[in-house]
Formats: C-alpha cells, sequence, structure tokens
C-alpha cells in the first residue's frame, strides 16, 4: 500500500469517491482500531523511533511504556512495520488510525521544523537584504543550537525584520500562544497582527533572535535585555531586544531605533508653535533641572535627544548617562549604566560632575539618590534634562515629593516640565470629512461648522487610515507664582492653577488643536487623552452654543473677560440656591480664610466667592492637612466641613479649643444635616456658626462677616 507513489487511500480521497473521515470511520469500525491522536506525541517515542524509520513506514510514534508502543498508521496491514519495531524496541506495537496526508504533516513538524518554516515562506519572499553588524567590542559567540541557525530559521527572521522596519514598526512583538507563536508589528503606536507560526517553528525564531542579541540562549526562565546591529539595504539600524518568560514559552520585543528615520530636531516633532516656543525657552537657561514626563513610548527620548541637539555647539559640554543608550550622537559622551559592575545612574551621575559638564542629561529619575544629584547638579550651575513616569506634568512635583525630595529644593531647582503623548497623523491620501455628529461632550471644545476628518484607509497607511505621528504637549514653565506654590508644598492642582494663568496649555487643548486644523481625528485625540471634567473656571454659556476662541488659543481655553469672572456650576448636592452676585460688597477685606473640605468643587466654589469679598484664602483636603495649614498661616477664621476623611470635623474642633493658641479661632461650619441634635452637638464642640448645604451664596459671605465682626468686638471691650 506505501510501496506506490499515490497509495490507495490517497487516490480514492483525490479523486472525491471517499472522504479521509468516512476511511477512518470504516477501518476503525471493521477492525476494532482506535483513532489517533496525533497531536499528542511523546518526545520520547520520538527519540525512539528515528525519523528515516518514521518517513519509510509512514508512521507516527505516539506513546512509549516499558511493554508497549503506539504508533498512528494509515495501513494497520503493514506487518514488516510491526515486526521491524517490535524487535528494534523491544516492545509490543500498538497500531492506531489516521490519515495519510495528517501523518505526513505531523513527520515535517516532529522531525523537521525548518520544513515548516519553509512551507511559510513560500509566497513570502522580500526584496530587502538584511546583513548583522557586529558590535566592535563584542567578542563573537559560538553558537551551540544548530536548529536556530539553519537556513530557513535565518531566511525568516530576516524577513520579519525586514518588513517591520520597512512598515515603519517602532517595535516587534514575538508571543507564544495557545496553538503557535504570533509575530505582531507596533505601527504608529498601534499593534497589529502580521503572521502566525506553529508552536514547532517558535523554538528556533526566538532562539536565532536571541543569538543575534548575544543573549543566553540556553537559559528560558530569567528576563534578559540586549542589542543588536543590522543592516536593512545597506542602511544600519539598531535594535533593543528583551526577552520575558511567559506560561507558553518565551516572549521575544525588539525596539527598532532607526536613527536615519528619527530627525533629531525640536522642529520636526510637530509641536504647535507656542509650543515649540516654550520648550526653546527653556532650553535656553543655563542651569536648573527640565523633565520630560509621560508613559513608556510617549516620545520622551526623542524629545530629549532632538533637545540636546538644539543645545549643542562646539563650546558646550553635554555628557548622558542612560539605561540604555539608545541613539549614539556624535560629538556628545554617553555613558551605558551597568548595574552589575556598580555604574548605577547616581554613581554615574556623581563621577559626571567631575568631568566639568555644562548639560548633562539622566535617562529617568528613578529613586531619591538619582533626585537628590540631579538637583544638588542643577543648583551648582549645570543644566539637567530628564524624564520621570507621571500624567501631567503638574504631577512632577508630587511625583518628586513622593520620592523624598523637599518642595523648597524643587522650586529653587526647577525651570519647565514637558509632558507629551504621541498621537497619530491622517493619511492625506485617503483622509474624508467627518459629517456625523460629534459627541454631546464635545461641543464646549468645537465651533460649530469646524470642518473634522476621518480615518478611512488606503494602501498607502495599510488600511489603517492613519501615516506617521506628532508630539501634543504641555509645557510648565516655572514662574514667579508656580515657584511660591512648589516651595509652599501646595497640591498638583494648585500648582496646575498657578501655571495656566503663566500660559500653560494642557495635553487636550494641544491635541485639539490639532484635529482642529485637520491633521488628525477627534477618536485618535480620545485614545490618547481624557476630555476635561466641566471647569469651574469655565463661563455659563447659553445651551447649544460653544465657545469662540480667542486668537491663538484652542477652543476651550476660557480667558477671563474684562467683565469679570461669572457664576460657576458645581455638582446638585453641593449646588448653591442663587446666583452669586457680582457687585457683593466688600467686608472684612484682607482676612485669612482656610477652607476645609474634601469637595475640590465646592472648595474652588466658595474660594471663588470668598477671594472677589476681599478674603484671602488657603484651601485643606481633610483634618490633619487643617491642622497643618493653622499653623503654617494662623487664618482670622475658618470653614469647616464636619464629614471628612480620617480627621472629621469634630476632631478637628476639639484639637483647635484645645490649644491656647488656636481657641479662639472663629469657626463656621458646614453640615448636610440641618437637624436640632446636629445643631446642638455643633456649638457644643465650639462652633460659632454652621450652614447647611445646599447653602445661599449671600449666606457664606454674611456669616463669615458676622462672625468675624463678633470676634473684633469682642478684641475691642477686651
Amino acid at each position: 500500500m506505501e510501496g506506490a507513489k499515490d497509495t490507495l487511500w490517497e487516490t480514492v480521497v483525490s479523486q472525491g469517491k471517499a472522504t479521509d473521515e468516512q476511511l477512518l470511520g470504516g477501518l476503525a469500525t471493521r477492525f476494532r482500531l482506535k483513532l489517533a491522536d496525533i497531536t499528542q506525541s511523546d518526545r520520547q517515542a520520538r527519540e525512539l523511533v528515528p525519523e528515516q524509520v518514521a518517513k519509510k513506514y509512514h508512521i507516527i510514534p505516539l506513546r512509549i511504556t516499558d511493554s508497549y508502543l503506539e504508533i498512528a498508521t494509515a495501513n494497520p496491514f503493514d506487518l514488516d512495520c510491526e515486526k521491524m519495531l517490535a524487535f528494534a524496541t523491544g516492545r509490543e506495537v500498538r497500531i492506531q488510525l489516521a490519515s495519510p496526508k495528517k501523518i505526513q504533516d505531523k513527520i515535517d513538524e516532529f522531525y523537521r521544523p525548518e520544513s515548516v518554516i519553509g512551507q511559510l515562506l513560500e509566497g513570502m519572499e522580500s526584496d530587502a537584504e538584511v546583513t548583522q553588524l557586529k558590535e566592535k567590542e563584542l567578542e563573537e559567540i559560538a553558537v551551540s543550537a544548530e536548529e536556530a541557525s539553519q537556513r530557513p530559521v535565518v531566511r525568516l527572521v530576516d524577513l520579519i525584520l525586514s518588513e517591520g522596519i520597512l512598515s515603519r514598526a517602532s517595535d516587534i512583538h514575538v508571543e507564544p500562544e495557545e496553538g503557535g507563536v504570533a509575530v505582531r508589528y507596533r505601527i504608529d503606536g498601534v499593534l497589529r497582527q502580521v503572521m502566525k507560526i506553529p508552536r514547532a517553528a517558535g523554538l528556533p525564531l526566538i532562539s536565532r533572535m536571541k543569538i543575534i542579541s548575544s543573549l543566553d540562549i540556553s537559559d528560558r526562565r530569567r528576563p534578559q535585555d540586549g542589542r543588536a546591529r543590522v543592516a536593512v539595504n545597506g542602511v544600519p539600524v539598531d535594535l533593543r531586544v528583551s526577552t520575558l518568560p511567559a506560561t507558553l514559552g518565551e516572549k521575544v520585543v525588539l525596539r527598532i531605533l532607526d536613527s536615519s528615520r528619527t530627525v533629531l530636531s525640536l522642529d520636526s516633532l510637530g509641536f504647535n508653535p507656542n509650543e515649540g516656543a516654550a520648550i526653546k525657552a527653556l532650553l535656553d537657561n543655563r542651569d536648573g533641572v527640565i523633565l520630560v514626563t509621560g508613559p513608556t513610548g510617549s516620545g520622551k527620548t526623542t524629545t530629549l535627544y532632538s533637545a540636546l541637539r538644539h543645545v549643542q555647539s562646539e563650546g558646550v559640554n553635554i555628557v548622558t548617562v542612560e539605561d540604555p543608550v539608545e541613539y549614539r550622537i556624535q560629538g556628545i559622551v554617553q555613558v551605558q549604566v551597568n548595574e552589575k559592575a556598580g555604574l548605577t545612574f547616581a554613581a554615574a551621575l556623581r563621577s559626571i560632575l567631575r568631568q566639568d559638564p555644562d548639560v548633562v542629561l539622566v535617562g529617568e529619575i528613578r529613586d531619591q539618590e538619582t533626585a537628590q544629584i540631579a538637583i544638588q547638579a542643577s543648583l551648582t550651575g549645570h543644566l539637567v534634562l530628564s524624564t520621570l513616569h507621571t500624567n501631567d506634568a503638574p504631577n512632577a512635583v508630587t511625583r518628586l515629593v513622593d520620592i523624598g525630595i523637599e518642595p523648597f529644593k524643587i522650586a529653587s531647582a526647577f525651570r519647565g516640565v514637558v509632558a507629551q503623548r504621541l498621537m497619530r497623523r491622517l493619511c492625506p491620501t485617503c483622509k474624508e470629512v467627518w459629517v456625523e455628529t460629534i459627541p454631546a461632550k464635545l461641543h464646549r471644545w468645537v465651533p460649530p461648522d469646524t470642518p473634522l476628518y476621518r480615518a478611512v484607509g488606503c494602501p498607502e497607511c495599510a488600511m489603517t487610515g492613519y501615516r506617521g505621528r506628532f508630539s501634543i504637549i504641555e509645557v510648565l514653565t516655572v514662574t514667579p507664582e508656580v515657584e511660591r506654590r512648589i516651595g509652599a508644598g501646595e497640591t498638583a492642582d494648585r500648582i496646575a492653577e498657578a501655571a495656566h494663568a503663566g500660559g500653560m496649555t494642557s495635553l487636550w487643548e494641544s491635541g485639539l488643536s490639532h484635529v482642529l486644523r485637520g491633521e488628525s481625528t477627534i477618536d485618535e485625540l480620545l485614545r490618547v487623552v481624557d476630555v476635561p471634567q466641566e471647569d469651574t473656571a469655565a463661563p455659563v454659556r447659553a445651551p447649544g452654543k460653544r465657545p469662540s476662541p480667542a486668537p491663538g488659543v484652542a477652543p476651550g481655553v476660557v480667558k477671563e473677560r474684562e467683565s469679570g469672572p461669572q457664576p460657576k456650576p458645581i455638582a446638585a448636592e453641593f449646588e448653591l440656591l442663587e446666583p452669586v452676585e457680582l457687585g457683593a460688597p466688600r467686608q472684612a477685606a484682607g482676612a485669612k480664610v482656610l477652607l476645609v473640605d474634601d469637595e475640590d468643587m465646592l472648595r474652588k466654589v466658595m474660594r471663588d466667592l470668598l477671594e472677589r469679598d476681599g478674603y484671602h484664602v488657603v484651601e485643606a483636603r481633610n483634618g490633619v492637612e487643617a491642622l497643618d495649614q493653622i499653623d503654617r498661616y494662623g487664618p482670622d477664621i475658618i470653614v469647616l466641613d464636619l464629614n471628612l476623611p480620617g480627621l472629621d470635623g469634630y476632631g478637628v474642633l476639639s484639637h483647635l479649643r484645645s490649644r491656647p493658641a488656636t481657641a479662639d479661632i472663629p469657626v463656621v461650619v458646614l453640615t448636610a444635616r440641618g437637624d436640632e441634635e446636629n445643631e446642638v452637638r455643633v456649638f457644643e464642640h465650639g462652633a460659632d456658626d454652621f450652614l447647611s448645604k445646599p447653602f445661599r451664596a449671600r449666606a457664606l459671605s454674611a456669616r463669615l462677616a458676622a462672625v468675624l465682626g463678633r470676634r473684633r468686638g469682642r478684641q475691642k471691650q477686651a
């Protein structure tokens, strides 16, 4: 049956007289044989039955024990095969049925995984030529994994690399999963699967990638990091390679660092004109710290290198310490961190400061020691550039405080913070005008009759609708007011208020300006950043109308008009029962008021109301912070919410009245309960007055003025 070129089985199936399943079912019933599960084959059985024997008799060894050998065959009547296997293995041979086609496929997969790769490569040829470039400082490594050096494996890896590089991928992911190994490219920040190969070919493929990046291919249980250089069509490309042990095998990620495709200049990053000018103004400083913040893959390193290019000149000594060095820049001394050898960020930074640098780039501030040395370097006349992982620019300050840096040092050292994200650019070939209605939450940001566009997809952009990316940023410049708030240890929200007053635009506003110019889409903007919450600083407008932007300002960036501030919407449970009267008399001007409430919205409304009436306002979110602010600022009167996290309002009142220094400070209590029992308890704890929520706008000013008036009367009598 097996001697002919085409077996009887194959002839019957090819002529359509019966299917594999029909033949298997008939044979199994007639001769009472089991159907084989040929996906389950023991390695020990395959090692005992050589490839030549399996191919000669067209069988698959399934499992082996001390007493028998199970095989899968399409010819259960081959006595020569049964006798030979019984003699060679010294075991009883048990036969199961499988179709010839499945047996042949599994022989290739089990014994010759490179043949599976060869089948994959059919019809997948590429004209790109890939050659490996040896690092000068690396010794040649002897490769013991024979399967990883076979020609089909090498060709497949070269194909994956060349196609990834030519398709503008920033990363290549090789991920083991159920039933195979997936290869995905990250193009313009979005992963896209390009192929899936059988698991039998996955191990040689991953081993080959580890070989070219000088990693230990025998160690599959620990994460490893390496790098490689290849040339595609003669153009050198750097690769950063990272492996990660996973449940189904090793995952490998290759970061593509194509310096020929990366133009390191600030003007090429797609900034709005005012943003580029703000960054260049920061780089004009001769000392201080400038941070670039954002998540992984947001373009921080490219921005930093572009900044170095901007300040680089013959008379400027620039030194970097990085982990790893991603781009090699001529004329700049670059130091690679090596923690195993003791060369950490902090240790390298100490040595760099003895090399008389003008500009120092620290790859990332990760710990207190590195942060302290960087700030100390900036205070001694060096310009320090670095990165930090925070969501926005103002939170960079709170992140450093959390690390352990004193606020006054941060205030003295900081020159600015740049928060960054990347948005995809619409493909100019296929973009179309978007005629659908925009979501209601965007009405206040998009002026009427503004043309918007949507992504369509064409061969030029691989059917994605996008081609290339640009940066959106917010630039926090440290003005005197921002410096004062940082030094006082104020919250990120308060720092952001001062920064916006100094001209900072948010990430949302930066991205929105690109969308309104037709460079990207609303969907892409919403993918990258969230829609800001209704800003209480925004003026109330008539329903259905959108605010008109001021010249040079993105829509939604609201400035105070000459007519002055206007009423602000807040949450319903803290609603003011009447509008604020803009002409309210300024009573008790100059008095210091401490607002203690854990609701940011209500606290902001009260602050704006009281500041209009001439009060100086300090805020606290909880009871512990309130006691600290009382000791620091010595307020003339306190507005205290009872329901506070941690130490509640009753606890704050008890502390105040038990200390001689604070016993006489008048307190007006805010409470959501206006019943008689609560009112009595409030006064028993020493409150001077109370207001029930929701309250009227004029009532708050009137109560404060009355309480302060009574206090002054008592002071005069004394």
